[in-house]
């Protein structure tokens, strides 16, 4: 800033310089080539505006130095700050995202979805019954059904944050990522917007298949005298397999053939099979559950099979309830009279029993991470066959 005010003043003292030397030489008019003369006094009049209006110049250059980069400054700092904001904010909402995305449970939200479509084609015989009015009908079961699966998991870690820091550190509610007032809020709303749905679509057997799972899920969980049924084997067991493999299969079946197809409700060969698979497969899912969760279980008394004769035996009975029911689906699948449905649900559930045995073998029960991993993987033989079960005829 010196550097420019001085050369400022030094810029206008060469024409006073100027003017001393021509006063030394003569005192004449000038004659300027436009034929315009003016004396030295002009001059000298001159030469002051010329220093005055330099000096303004100075001065206003010397303002504009000072002002602009306060300017600068003040946009520099406002900019970080606001995209500071915003992605701070996206990070709140993708760790509360991805909280609730544990929260729910996806799995059984998946397992919830693939069931209930499947069980849905059942009713169906020819394309013109996967008309608009089937697919509405569809989403109506689909989306409170999945709401009240994510009301029975999330009542269920409300009542067992302290097991799950054992067994599950990783949801929501057992890490801190979710307060208890948050899942209480969560379940509570997604409870009372199921429900409202149920009463809503005018469909009694889909109103009933979500209030006996909003029942059989509060009484498995909550902890009150006479309920948390989780706490012995058979009663949590039968709580899984009432609502995965009677009450899905029956009301979905009933809600789809009358209510939305307007057709008279007829038990079919394909309906009997997948009531009684799911049957097995429900009961493995619920044995099978607790094998990863034997420390958790046994600090708290919540006494499991696992914790009552171990986890091996445990194992060996699911892994062999499994071969049982693909054995008998491959029997169903042979008996029937329509040669594409007996080809693909005979290789179908070879294929599965021979996954399951060859997985099977290479489970370390020391290890958890092995054992939920098996788990995981019975869950996607269970979405699997929920593929084949509409290919029973």
């Amino acid at each position: 800033m010196v550097w420019a005010i001085s050369g400022c003043f030094t810029g206008i003292q060469w024409p006073t310089r100027q003017a001393h030397s021509f006063q030394n030489r003569s005192h004449k008019p000038i004659k300027c080539v436009q034929r315009t003369t003016f004396s030295l006094s002009d001059h000298h009049q001159f030469i002051r505006n010329s220093e005055n209006l330099h000096t303004r110049n100075c001065k206003l250059s010397f303002k504009r130095s000072l002002q602009v980069p306060v300017t600068l400054q003040d946009e520099y700092v406002s900019k970080p700050d606001d995209d500071n904001n915003l992605k701070s904010f996206q990070d709140f909402l993708s760790k509360n995202l991805n909280a609730f995305y544990r929260f729910s449970r996806p799995h059984t939200v998946i397992g919830t979805i693939i069931g209930i479509t499947s069980v849905s084609l059942l009713p169906v015989e020819t394309l013109a019954d996967l008309s608009p009015t089937f697919f509405m009908g569809l989403f109506k079961a689909l989306v409170p059904s999945i709401l009240m699966n994510i009301y029975v998991v999330g009542l269920n870690q409300l009542f067992d944050v302290e097991i799950d820091k054992v067994n599950k550190p990783d949801l929501p509610l057992a890490s801190g990522d979710f307060t208890k007032e948050t899942g209480m809020t969560i379940v509570s709303t997604f409870l009372l917007m199921s429900l409202a749905m149920g009463m809503v679509f005018q469909s009694p057997p889909l109103f009933l298949a979500l209030l006996i799972s909003f029942l059989l899920g509060s009484i498995y969980s909550v902890e009150l005298p006479f309920l948390r049924w989780k706490r012995h084997a058979f009663l949590a067991a039968s709580c899984i397999l009432i609502v995965r493999a009677i009450v899905v299969q029956l009301a979905f079946f009933i809600h789809m053939e009358k209510y939305v197809l307007g057709k008279p409700v007829v038990i079919t060969r394909s309906l009997v099979f997948a009531t009684t698979f799911m049957c097995f497969f429900s009961a493995v899912i619920a044995l099978f559950k607790d094998i990863p969760d034997v420390d958790g279980d046994r600090d708290f008394g919540i006494q499991s099979f696992s914790v009552s004769v171990g986890q091996e035996r445990v194992f060996g009975l699911c892994v062999k309830m499994l071969l049982l029911a693909y054995g008998a689906a491959v029997m169903v699948g042979a008996s029937s009279s329509f040669l594409p449905s007996k080809l693909v649900t005979m290789l179908g559930h070879c294929t599965l029993a021979s996954f399951l045995w060859t997985r099977a073998r290479s489970v370390d029960l020391s290890s958890k991470t092995s054992i939920t991993s098996f788990y995981m993987f019975i869950w996607k033989l269970f979405y699997a066959e929920y593929l084949l079960i509409p290919f029973v005829r």
